[in-house]
Protein backbone atom coordinates (compact mmCIF):
# COMPACT_ATOMS: atom_id res chain seq x y z
CA UNK A 1 0.00 0.00 0.00
CA UNK A 2 3.25 2.45 0.02
CA UNK A 3 2.24 3.69 -3.26
CA UNK A 4 -1.21 4.43 -2.07
CA UNK A 5 -0.93 8.33 -2.03
CA UNK A 6 0.63 8.62 -5.74
CA UNK A 7 -1.59 6.19 -7.60
CA UNK A 8 -5.27 6.20 -8.65
CA UNK A 9 -6.14 3.45 -5.47
CA UNK A 10 -9.84 3.49 -5.80
CA UNK A 11 -11.59 2.76 -2.13
CA UNK A 12 -15.38 1.48 -2.51
CA UNK A 13 -17.41 2.21 0.80
CA UNK A 14 -21.08 0.82 1.01
CA UNK A 15 -23.34 2.98 2.15
CA UNK A 16 -23.01 6.70 1.88
CA UNK A 17 -24.79 8.37 5.07
CA UNK A 18 -22.96 10.25 7.44
CA UNK A 19 -20.32 7.95 8.27
CA UNK A 20 -19.41 7.52 5.01
CA UNK A 21 -19.44 11.06 4.29
CA UNK A 22 -16.81 11.28 7.23
CA UNK A 23 -14.20 9.15 5.48
CA UNK A 24 -14.56 10.07 2.43
CA UNK A 25 -13.36 13.28 4.12
CA UNK A 26 -10.41 11.61 5.70
CA UNK A 27 -9.82 9.62 2.76
CA UNK A 28 -8.79 13.08 0.79
CA UNK A 29 -6.39 14.29 3.28
CA UNK A 30 -4.24 11.22 1.01
CA UNK A 31 -5.62 11.67 -1.98
CA UNK A 32 -7.62 8.04 -2.04
CA UNK A 33 -10.36 8.23 -4.73
CA UNK A 34 -13.68 6.99 -3.07
CA UNK A 35 -16.42 5.21 -4.88
CA UNK A 36 -20.03 5.17 -2.81
CA UNK A 37 -22.54 2.67 -3.14
CA UNK A 38 -25.94 4.15 -1.99
CA UNK A 39 -29.41 3.71 -2.92
CA UNK A 40 -29.99 7.65 -2.12
CA UNK A 41 -28.74 9.89 -4.64
CA UNK A 42 -28.80 12.47 -2.49
CA UNK A 43 -27.09 10.72 0.72
CA UNK A 44 -24.57 12.79 2.49
CA UNK A 45 -21.20 11.25 0.90
CA UNK A 46 -22.70 11.51 -2.77
CA UNK A 47 -21.77 15.41 -2.53
CA UNK A 48 -17.84 15.01 -1.29
CA UNK A 49 -16.72 11.13 -2.88
CA UNK A 50 -15.09 10.88 -6.32
CA UNK A 51 -17.55 8.78 -7.53
CA UNK A 52 -20.78 8.01 -6.76
CA UNK A 53 -22.65 5.08 -7.63
CA UNK A 54 -26.30 4.67 -7.16
CA UNK A 55 -27.60 0.99 -5.96
CA UNK A 56 -28.74 -1.03 -2.84
CA UNK A 57 -26.05 -2.25 -0.62
CA UNK A 58 -28.45 -5.66 -0.48
CA UNK A 59 -28.36 -6.42 -3.68
CA UNK A 60 -25.94 -9.16 -4.93
CA UNK A 61 -26.21 -7.71 -8.55
CA UNK A 62 -25.01 -4.07 -7.35
CA UNK A 63 -22.44 -4.75 -4.86
CA UNK A 64 -21.24 -7.19 -6.83
CA UNK A 65 -20.38 -4.73 -9.91
CA UNK A 66 -19.70 -1.63 -7.59
CA UNK A 67 -16.97 -4.02 -6.22
CA UNK A 68 -15.27 -4.71 -9.37
CA UNK A 69 -15.40 -1.06 -9.69
CA UNK A 70 -12.96 -0.85 -7.09
CA UNK A 71 -9.52 -1.71 -5.81
CA UNK A 72 -11.26 -2.53 -2.06
CA UNK A 73 -13.88 -2.92 0.00
CA UNK A 74 -14.85 -1.32 3.08
CA UNK A 75 -18.34 -0.45 4.81
CA UNK A 76 -20.41 2.13 6.84
CA UNK A 77 -22.99 -0.25 7.77
CA UNK A 78 -22.75 -4.03 8.65
CA UNK A 79 -26.04 -5.10 6.35
CA UNK A 80 -24.76 -5.80 3.41
CA UNK A 81 -25.45 -8.72 0.87
CA UNK A 82 -22.91 -11.20 2.18
CA UNK A 83 -23.11 -13.69 -0.87
CA UNK A 84 -21.82 -10.82 -3.28
CA UNK A 85 -18.89 -10.19 -0.86
CA UNK A 86 -18.28 -13.56 -0.67
CA UNK A 87 -17.86 -13.92 -4.35
CA UNK A 88 -15.57 -11.24 -4.58
CA UNK A 89 -13.09 -12.36 -2.02
CA UNK A 90 -13.12 -15.56 -4.18
CA UNK A 91 -12.16 -13.38 -7.18
CA UNK A 92 -9.26 -11.91 -4.75
CA UNK A 93 -10.93 -8.72 -3.74
CA UNK A 94 -9.44 -6.74 -0.66
CA UNK A 95 -12.64 -6.57 1.90
CA UNK A 96 -12.30 -5.61 5.40
CA UNK A 97 -13.99 -6.03 7.40
CA UNK A 98 -14.24 -9.56 6.41
CA UNK A 99 -17.27 -10.92 5.00
CA UNK A 100 -17.18 -13.85 6.84
CA UNK A 101 -16.99 -11.37 10.00
CA UNK A 102 -19.86 -9.31 8.44
CA UNK A 103 -22.41 -12.49 8.76
CA UNK A 104 -21.71 -13.20 12.51
CA UNK A 105 -22.19 -9.63 13.53
CA UNK A 106 -25.24 -8.40 10.88
CA UNK A 107 -27.25 -11.34 12.83
CA UNK A 108 -27.20 -10.39 16.51
CA UNK A 109 -28.38 -14.49 17.14
CA UNK A 110 -24.80 -15.62 15.85
CA UNK A 111 -23.32 -12.21 17.75
CA UNK A 112 -24.36 -13.95 21.13
CA UNK A 113 -23.17 -16.73 20.12
CA UNK A 114 -19.84 -15.99 19.53
CA UNK A 115 -19.57 -14.31 22.91
CA UNK A 116 -20.64 -17.58 24.31
CA UNK A 117 -18.06 -19.59 22.75
CA UNK A 118 -15.52 -16.70 23.53
CA UNK A 119 -16.31 -16.54 26.91
CA UNK A 120 -17.27 -13.43 26.50
CA UNK A 121 -19.27 -11.84 29.38
CA UNK A 122 -23.13 -10.80 28.00
CA UNK A 123 -26.29 -10.98 29.26
CA UNK A 124 -27.95 -14.76 29.23
CA UNK A 125 -30.43 -14.76 26.01
CA UNK A 126 -32.65 -16.92 23.94
CA UNK A 127 -33.54 -17.20 20.63
CA UNK A 128 -36.76 -17.04 18.97
CA UNK A 129 -38.43 -17.71 15.15
CA UNK A 130 -41.18 -15.70 15.73
CA UNK A 131 -43.72 -14.02 17.96
CA UNK A 132 -45.86 -16.45 18.33
CA UNK A 133 -42.40 -18.14 19.47
CA UNK A 134 -41.89 -15.72 22.37
CA UNK A 135 -45.78 -15.77 23.82
CA UNK A 136 -45.77 -19.56 23.86
CA UNK A 137 -42.53 -19.74 25.93
CA UNK A 138 -44.40 -16.50 27.94
CA UNK A 139 -47.87 -18.63 28.37
CA UNK A 140 -45.73 -22.43 29.41
CA UNK A 141 -43.84 -20.11 31.86
CA UNK A 142 -40.65 -21.08 30.29
CA UNK A 143 -40.08 -17.32 29.49
CA UNK A 144 -40.23 -14.42 32.52
CA UNK A 145 -40.69 -11.12 32.23
CA UNK A 146 -38.43 -8.34 32.09
CA UNK A 147 -36.54 -9.31 28.99
CA UNK A 148 -35.30 -7.21 25.70
CA UNK A 149 -36.18 -8.70 22.44
CA UNK A 150 -33.96 -7.77 19.45
CA UNK A 151 -34.60 -8.97 16.02
CA UNK A 152 -31.77 -10.60 14.47
CA UNK A 153 -31.19 -8.57 11.43
CA UNK A 154 -31.89 -5.06 9.91
CA UNK A 155 -32.19 -2.98 13.51
CA UNK A 156 -30.67 0.24 13.76
CA UNK A 157 -30.53 3.56 15.87
CA UNK A 158 -33.28 2.04 18.23
CA UNK A 159 -35.19 0.34 15.55
CA UNK A 160 -35.36 -3.58 16.24
CA UNK A 161 -35.38 -3.48 19.50
CA UNK A 162 -38.32 -3.65 22.11
CA UNK A 163 -37.98 -3.43 26.29
CA UNK A 164 -40.93 -5.64 27.50
CA UNK A 165 -41.01 -5.45 31.60
CA UNK A 166 -44.49 -6.83 31.95
CA UNK A 167 -47.59 -8.20 30.20
CA UNK A 168 -48.45 -4.74 30.04
CA UNK A 169 -45.91 -4.06 27.39
CA UNK A 170 -46.58 -7.27 25.19
CA UNK A 171 -48.62 -5.29 22.13
CA UNK A 172 -44.65 -4.13 21.69
CA UNK A 173 -43.75 -7.20 20.72
CA UNK A 174 -41.74 -7.21 17.23
CA UNK A 175 -42.63 -9.76 14.51
CA UNK A 176 -39.13 -12.18 13.10
CA UNK A 177 -36.34 -13.96 13.82
CA UNK A 178 -35.20 -12.62 17.79
CA UNK A 179 -32.92 -12.33 20.37
CA UNK A 180 -34.17 -12.29 24.16
CA UNK A 181 -32.03 -11.01 26.72
CA UNK A 182 -32.27 -10.92 30.18
CA UNK A 183 -32.89 -6.93 31.01
CA UNK A 184 -29.64 -6.10 32.74
CA UNK A 185 -30.02 -3.73 35.49
CA UNK A 186 -27.89 -0.56 34.10
CA UNK A 187 -25.52 1.92 35.78
CA UNK A 188 -23.67 2.72 33.37
CA UNK A 189 -23.87 2.20 29.02
CA UNK A 190 -20.41 2.75 27.68
CA UNK A 191 -18.11 1.96 24.28
CA UNK A 192 -15.37 1.71 22.80
CA UNK A 193 -13.83 2.49 19.63
CA UNK A 194 -10.80 0.03 18.91
CA UNK A 195 -9.10 -0.90 15.92
CA UNK A 196 -6.65 -3.47 14.60
CA UNK A 197 -4.86 -3.68 11.47
CA UNK A 198 -3.12 -6.72 9.79
CA UNK A 199 0.02 -6.92 11.81
CA UNK A 200 -2.40 -7.74 14.45
CA UNK A 201 -1.46 -3.74 16.28
CA UNK A 202 -4.54 -3.05 18.03
CA UNK A 203 -5.52 0.24 19.92
CA UNK A 204 -8.32 1.59 21.71
CA UNK A 205 -9.86 5.08 21.88
CA UNK A 206 -10.68 6.70 25.05
CA UNK A 207 -13.69 4.85 26.58
CA UNK A 208 -16.72 7.14 26.75
CA UNK A 209 -19.78 6.92 28.93
CA UNK A 210 -23.19 7.44 26.78
CA UNK A 211 -26.71 8.95 27.63
CA UNK A 212 -30.19 7.70 25.48
CA UNK A 213 -33.31 9.16 24.52
CA UNK A 214 -35.61 6.94 26.31
CA UNK A 215 -38.21 7.27 23.45
CA UNK A 216 -36.20 6.81 20.41
CA UNK A 217 -33.95 4.37 21.97
CA UNK A 218 -30.57 6.26 20.83
CA UNK A 219 -27.62 8.24 21.93
CA UNK A 220 -28.59 11.44 22.86
CA UNK A 221 -25.27 12.75 24.80
CA UNK A 222 -21.52 11.09 25.11
CA UNK A 223 -19.12 11.83 27.47
CA UNK A 224 -15.39 11.27 27.32
CA UNK A 225 -13.64 10.37 29.07
CA UNK A 226 -16.48 8.03 30.98
CA UNK A 227 -16.18 8.63 34.69
CA UNK A 228 -14.68 4.68 35.12
CA UNK A 229 -12.43 3.55 38.48
CA UNK A 230 -9.25 1.92 36.70
CA UNK A 231 -10.43 -1.25 37.34
CA UNK A 232 -13.26 -0.97 34.94
CA UNK A 233 -11.58 1.08 32.69
CA UNK A 234 -8.74 -1.66 32.11
CA UNK A 235 -11.38 -4.34 31.84
CA UNK A 236 -13.34 -3.15 29.30
CA UNK A 237 -10.51 -2.23 27.01
CA UNK A 238 -8.94 -6.07 27.59
CA UNK A 239 -12.58 -7.45 26.30
CA UNK A 240 -12.45 -4.86 23.69
CA UNK A 241 -9.09 -6.23 21.94
CA UNK A 242 -10.09 -9.96 23.11
CA UNK A 243 -13.48 -9.32 20.68
CA UNK A 244 -11.46 -8.14 18.27
CA UNK A 245 -8.36 -10.93 18.27
CA UNK A 246 -11.17 -13.37 18.78
CA UNK A 247 -12.54 -12.28 15.58
CA UNK A 248 -9.60 -11.84 13.73
CA UNK A 249 -11.06 -8.67 12.56
CA UNK A 250 -9.17 -5.78 10.39
CA UNK A 251 -10.83 -2.50 10.22
CA UNK A 252 -12.38 -0.45 13.54
CA UNK A 253 -15.05 -2.18 15.69
CA UNK A 254 -17.44 -0.24 18.06
CA UNK A 255 -18.16 -2.46 21.40
CA UNK A 256 -20.77 -1.49 22.77
CA UNK A 257 -21.07 -2.15 26.75
CA UNK A 258 -23.37 -2.02 30.34
CA UNK A 259 -21.85 -1.59 33.63
CA UNK A 260 -24.31 -2.74 36.39
CA UNK A 261 -25.24 -1.88 39.51
CA UNK A 262 -22.28 -4.79 41.39
CA UNK A 263 -19.86 -2.91 38.73
CA UNK A 264 -20.36 -6.23 36.57
CA UNK A 265 -19.48 -5.69 32.64
CA UNK A 266 -21.67 -7.11 29.87
CA UNK A 267 -20.85 -6.96 26.40
CA UNK A 268 -24.39 -5.09 24.91
CA UNK A 269 -23.33 -5.66 20.89
CA UNK A 270 -20.70 -4.60 18.25
CA UNK A 271 -20.53 -2.67 15.09
CA UNK A 272 -17.67 -3.47 12.19
CA UNK A 273 -17.76 0.30 11.39
CA UNK A 274 -17.02 3.79 12.70
CA UNK A 275 -19.98 4.88 15.22
CA UNK A 276 -22.32 7.71 16.64
CA UNK A 277 -19.78 7.18 19.75
CA UNK A 278 -16.76 8.00 18.13
CA UNK A 279 -17.58 11.52 16.24
CA UNK A 280 -15.97 13.30 19.01
CA UNK A 281 -12.67 11.86 18.32
CA UNK A 282 -12.80 13.91 15.00
CA UNK A 283 -11.62 17.20 17.20
CA UNK A 284 -10.75 15.79 20.81
CA UNK A 285 -8.83 13.17 19.88
CA UNK A 286 -5.00 12.61 18.13
CA UNK A 287 -6.58 10.71 15.71
CA UNK A 288 -9.96 10.11 14.49
CA UNK A 289 -11.96 7.04 13.95
CA UNK A 290 -12.10 7.96 10.69
CA UNK A 291 -8.52 8.65 9.51
CA UNK A 292 -8.15 5.17 12.03
CA UNK A 293 -10.39 3.04 10.06
CA UNK A 294 -8.23 4.21 6.77
CA UNK A 295 -4.75 3.24 8.83
CA UNK A 296 -6.19 -0.10 9.50
CA UNK A 297 -7.63 -0.95 6.66
CA UNK A 298 -4.31 -0.55 4.65
CA UNK A 299 -2.30 -2.06 7.10
CA UNK A 300 -0.53 1.21 8.32
CA UNK A 301 0.48 1.67 11.59
CA UNK A 302 -2.68 3.09 13.85
CA UNK A 303 -2.87 6.33 15.05
CA UNK A 304 -2.32 7.69 18.79
CA UNK A 305 -5.83 7.90 20.80
CA UNK A 306 -4.85 10.21 23.31
CA UNK A 307 -7.16 12.71 24.40
CA UNK A 308 -6.32 15.90 23.65
CA UNK A 309 -9.67 17.86 25.37
CA UNK A 310 -12.36 16.36 27.20
CA UNK A 311 -15.52 16.57 25.12
CA UNK A 312 -19.35 16.12 25.24
CA UNK A 313 -21.15 15.01 21.88
CA UNK A 314 -25.06 15.33 21.20
CA UNK A 315 -26.86 14.61 18.24
CA UNK A 316 -28.58 16.64 16.70
CA UNK A 317 -32.10 14.74 15.87
CA UNK A 318 -35.42 15.88 14.44
CA UNK A 319 -38.15 17.10 16.39
CA UNK A 320 -41.37 15.72 17.54
CA UNK A 321 -43.76 16.72 15.01
CA UNK A 322 -41.66 17.97 12.42
CA UNK A 323 -41.31 16.30 8.95
CA UNK A 324 -40.04 17.69 5.92
CA UNK A 325 -37.39 20.34 4.30
CA UNK A 326 -35.25 20.80 7.17
CA UNK A 327 -33.97 23.95 8.71
CA UNK A 328 -31.47 24.71 11.68
CA UNK A 329 -32.25 26.92 14.60
CA UNK A 330 -29.79 28.62 16.62
CA UNK A 331 -27.28 27.94 14.63
CA UNK A 332 -25.51 31.31 14.93
CA UNK A 333 -25.88 31.52 18.52
CA UNK A 334 -23.90 28.15 19.12
CA UNK A 335 -21.04 28.56 16.92
CA UNK A 336 -20.16 31.31 19.07
CA UNK A 337 -19.92 29.83 22.07
CA UNK A 338 -16.23 28.33 22.16
CA UNK A 339 -14.85 25.21 21.87
CA UNK A 340 -18.56 24.57 20.41
CA UNK A 341 -17.78 22.19 16.88
CA UNK A 342 -20.66 21.71 14.52
CA UNK A 343 -21.53 18.83 11.83
CA UNK A 344 -24.17 18.68 9.67
CA UNK A 345 -24.55 15.77 7.56
CA UNK A 346 -26.47 17.77 4.86
CA UNK A 347 -29.83 15.39 4.89
CA UNK A 348 -32.35 17.46 3.10
CA UNK A 349 -35.45 16.07 4.75
CA UNK A 350 -36.22 16.10 8.69
CA UNK A 351 -38.62 13.34 10.56
CA UNK A 352 -38.62 12.94 14.27
CA UNK A 353 -35.77 11.51 16.14
CA UNK A 354 -33.76 11.13 12.54
CA UNK A 355 -30.01 12.02 12.96
CA UNK A 356 -29.36 14.91 10.84
CA UNK A 357 -25.83 15.89 12.74
CA UNK A 358 -24.09 16.41 15.43
CA UNK A 359 -22.15 18.83 18.29
CA UNK A 360 -18.42 18.22 19.84
CA UNK A 361 -18.12 20.32 22.58
CA UNK A 362 -14.25 21.10 24.02
CA UNK A 363 -13.58 22.32 26.85
CA UNK A 364 -10.76 22.29 29.63
CA UNK A 365 -12.64 20.35 31.85
CA UNK A 366 -15.80 17.97 31.66
CA UNK A 367 -18.37 20.14 33.54
CA UNK A 368 -17.20 22.79 31.28
CA UNK A 369 -18.01 20.54 28.72
CA UNK A 370 -21.59 19.29 29.95
CA UNK A 371 -22.81 22.91 30.99
CA UNK A 372 -22.05 24.43 27.14
CA UNK A 373 -23.49 21.56 26.16
CA UNK A 374 -26.60 22.10 27.52
CA UNK A 375 -27.03 25.51 26.43
CA UNK A 376 -26.33 23.90 22.78
CA UNK A 377 -28.99 21.21 23.08
CA UNK A 378 -30.98 23.96 24.89
CA UNK A 379 -30.60 26.83 21.17
CA UNK A 380 -30.07 24.20 18.81
CA UNK A 381 -33.22 22.53 16.99
CA UNK A 382 -33.63 20.43 14.11
CA UNK A 383 -37.01 21.38 12.63
CA UNK A 384 -39.19 21.78 9.52
CA UNK A 385 -39.74 24.45 7.26
CA UNK A 386 -43.53 23.40 7.55
CA UNK A 387 -44.46 20.99 10.51
CA UNK A 388 -47.20 18.75 10.65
Amino acid sequence: MEQLVTSEFKLGIIAGGQLGKMLVLAASNWDVKTFVLDADGHCPASSCCTKFIKGNHLDFNDVYNFGKMVDMITFEIESVNIEALKKLKLEGKRISPDPDILEIIQDKGLQKQFYKQNKIPSSTFRLFNDKSEIEKALSSGILKFPFVQKLRKGGYDGKGVAVIKTENDLNMLLEGASVLEDLVDIEKEISIIAARNEKGEVKCFPIVEMEFNEKANLVEKLICPASLNDSLTNEAIDLATKILSSLNLVGILAVEMFIDRQNKIYINEVAPRTHNSGHHTIESVVTSQFEQQLRAIFNFSLGSTKLKLPAVMINLIGEVDHDGAVKYEGLTECMSIEGVKIHLYGKKETKPFRKMGHVTVLASTIDEAKEKAEIVKQKLKVKAWKNR
